[in-house]
């Protein structure tokens, strides 16, 4: 065999080895975080990235990314559609200062699933959870805190956004704990099994501009903030808010406070008096189911 021969065979059998080793840029649809990670790391079980942020661009696209130990794990940006786990029994936390816990910022085809995280403002981080755009963002067993500004802040410009709010609580917010202000699109809301406690405002709507809301609240408990429990407001009164429903037995809010006595909603009726809870004002256009 001569020389020019043996180089081409060498020359082919590392071809051949570079076509079949994995990229080092692929993405998972599934990546690990760990308090005692790196984020030069690939995101592996065995091989964990620190923070959120350093996972998510190992990410891919519909995948996850699951929290294996109790830790701090930074504040996010979410562009795509992803899930994040912190696990159950633990403690995944993101604890921010003079900004947002989580911002998403997701395509309009995108679901954002968050869940199992606690996200502390430590009294100087703006919202919790902030949702800017995508298809949908839901909210499963989260406890958000220590806000300046609101537990979840949810203000589309546009597109038909839907988010669902289940098991969690949101509590010591200056402003509010849950807060829908959409200022375009179409914003369909359901906040379920949750607590909205010691917050200036325990669950707002404030629909503007060309933004229509319609939400619903279901077995929640709104209690001990400083202003309303339950409020509609905005600077948009006609037809901002489609549907509000609160599900009177497990409903403990100071107040339901209308922000409109003629537009504030399509689908309501006059309640039944409810003896057991002290409302500040008529509760004229909210739909009381008791059970």
């Amino acid at each position: 065999m001569t020389n020019y021969t043996k180089l081409m065979v060498i020359l082919g059998a590392m071809l051949v080895t570079i076509a079949h080793a994995p990229s080092a840029s692929a993405q998972a649809t599934r990546t690990w975080v760990s308090g005692v990670g790196d984020d030069v790391n690939p995101c592996s079980r065995t091989a964990p990235c620190k923070t959120f942020a350093g996972a998510i661009s190992k990410t891919a696209a519909g995948g996850e990314i699951d929290a294996l130990d109790p830790a701090g794990y930074g504040a996010v940006t979410i562009t795509k559609s992803i899930t994040l786990d912190g696990g159950g029994g633990q403690v995944a936390s993101i604890l921010v200062a003079g900004t947002n816990g989580i911002n998403v910022v997701a395509g309009g085809t995108d679901l954002v699933t968050l869940r199992n995280l606690r996200i502390n403002g430590a009294s100087s981080g703006l919202n919790g959870i902030s949702f800017g755009s995508g298809a949908a963002l839901i909210v499963e067993n989260c406890d958000i805190f220590g806000f300046v500004q609101n537990g979840i802040n949810i203000a589309p410009s546009s597109g038909t956004n839907r988010i669902v709010i289940s098991n969690g609580t949101y509590t010591n917010n200056t402003l509010g704990g849950i807060q829908v202000a959409p200022s375009g699109g179409s914003t369909a809301v359901t906040v379920s099994g949750v607590l909205a406690a010691r917050n200036g405002f325990g669950i707002g709507v404030a629909a503007t501009g060309a933004g229509t809301a319609s939400v619903i609240v279901d077995r929640t408990v709104a209690n001990e903030n400083t202003n309303n429990g339950v409020q509609a407001a905005g600077a948009r009164f006609y037809n901002p808010v489609k549907q509000f429903r609160l599900l009177a037995e497990r409903h403990r809010g100071d107040n339901y406070q209308p922000g409109s006595r003629q537009h504030i909603c399509q689908q309501c009726h006059r309640p039944k008096p409810v003896q057991q809870h002290r409302w500040k004002s008529p509760v004229q256009y909210a739909q009381i189911s008791e059970r």
